[in-house]
């Protein structure tokens, strides 16, 4: 018999289930994108009966035996009219991170998680931890999925348990259902490898990915930066070179490190338009925010845009504090056929938020912002300059 206290936190459930969400009318930067009132989802939009015994006999004090403390950095599609979060990463009270579909009608409210949580062929002993996927439909057909594959260190000491190394992990689906774990993406850089995206098309005939070489789980050292590389078998991924298409750089906002965001870069008609995120160093830790470039169509190594700044970050209110605060990050983007673009977003590692923009919206943005000139009195001296053009309309 299922507990009485089901219906109570069922009914309570139904209404954040069915919330409405709203455009925060407080918030403007010159209509880049519109951020919005409510996340899309926490934990408790995760269904009670993936969190609950519901049987009384087994629960009789219906206490929570399977407890989840986060739902963050999502992959996303645009699948059969509807736009999934797929592989959001819902992590359990024990740590460990799980993939779940969640699905929504119009992207931007009323998600629910539905079936459950990913599984597929476990290939590998030693993985002990798996987050972050990023999902592409790639020409070929399939839907990829690309995430972190995390183990501990086998050359950490005996008593250090909290080293790590993190590697790319690769499924892949026709239909959101049923997946099939393909071999890790193997690189040349050093052991570790994490935020890695497939590029939705065929380069010179192979696959392509952007990679993220580095030498620890947490510093980059000699690594650092997007890379690309090549390989002929999607089956067998191995990437015999890497190149480094965008570093990490002196004083910046990915000055510690940076890498790909969400899956895949968009496709317009002036270049592919990347997300990625940077990080830079504070004196309250490490500050993760969002920003763009745009790499050629004739030759996706080549930047042709890098607007200067942040496209996203977390200083407002409640999305500035959780589990991992200050922090911004996304693996998560959806264009639908009205060019309408869903930037998903978890904020402080703990809850997810939907950022919407157009098209032409970031385009305009990416290419026409002002790159960084790394230096204060050039960038002083650009500031001055758009003062005086702007004194000149204001004084007609």
């Amino acid at each position: 018999m299922i507990h009485e206290k089901y219906d109570e936190l069922l009914a309570k459930q139904k209404k954040l289930l069915e919330r409405r969400n709203e455009i925060d009318q407080e918030f403007y930067n010159g209509g880049v994108y519109n951020r919005y009132k409510y996340p899309v989802l926490t934990r408790h939009h995760v269904p009670l009966h993936w969190r609950f015994d519901l049987d009384r006999d087994t629960n009789p004090f219906f206490i929570e035996r399977l407890g989840v403390n986060a739902t963050f950095n999502p992959g996303a599609i645009y699948f059969e009219g509807k736009y999934y979060m797929g592989g959001v990463r819902l992590e359990g009270v024990d740590r460990k991170s799980i993939f779940a579909l969640a699905v929504s009608d119009n992207g931007i409210d009323q998600f629910q998680f539905i079936d459950t949580p990913l599984v597929w062929d476990d290939v590998d002993k030693e993985e002990t931890n798996i987050y972050d996927m990023r999902l592409v439909k790639h020409e070929d057909g399939w839907i990829y999925g690309i995430y972190c594959s995390e183990s501990k260190d086998p050359s950490a000491d005996e008593f250090d348990t909290s080293s790590a190394v993190a590697q790319a992990g690769l499924v892949r689906t026709k239909d959101l259902k049923e997946w099939e774990r393909l071999p890790n993406v193997q690189t040349p850089s050093p052991p570790q490898q994490r935020n890695v995206v497939l590029h939705p098309e065929y380069v010179d005939g192979q696959y392509a990915f952007y990679t993220r070489p580095q030498d620890g789980f947490i510093s980059t050292g000699s690594g650092g930066g997007i890379a690309f590389g090549l390989t002929k078998d999607i089956t067998n991924p191995v990437i015999e070179k890497e190149k480094i298409i965008h570093s990490k750089k002196y004083h910046t906002i990915y000055e510690v490190k940076n890498g790909q965001g969400p899956a895949p870069p968009i496709k317009t008609d002036k270049g592919w338009i990347h997300i990625a995120h940077g990080v830079r160093n504070t004196a309250a830790g490490l500050r993760y925010v969002l920003y763009t470039f745009a790499t050629s169509l004739k030759n996706p190594t080549e930047v042709i845009a890098l607007p200067g700044g942040h496209f996203v970050a977390p200083p407002y209110d409640d999305e500035r504090t959780g589990d991992v605060s200050n922090v911004i990050f996304c693996n998560g983007a959806i264009v639908n056929e009205n060019e309408e673009v869903f930037i998903y977003y978890a904020s402080s590692d703990t809850r997810i938020h939907v950022a919407t923009t157009t098209m032409d919206r970031l385009i305009d943005y990416t290419f026409n912002t002002p790159e960084d000139a790394y230096r204060s009195l050039e960038n002083a001296q650009q500031r001055k300059d758009l003062i005086l053009k702007n004194e000149v309309l204001l004084n007609k």
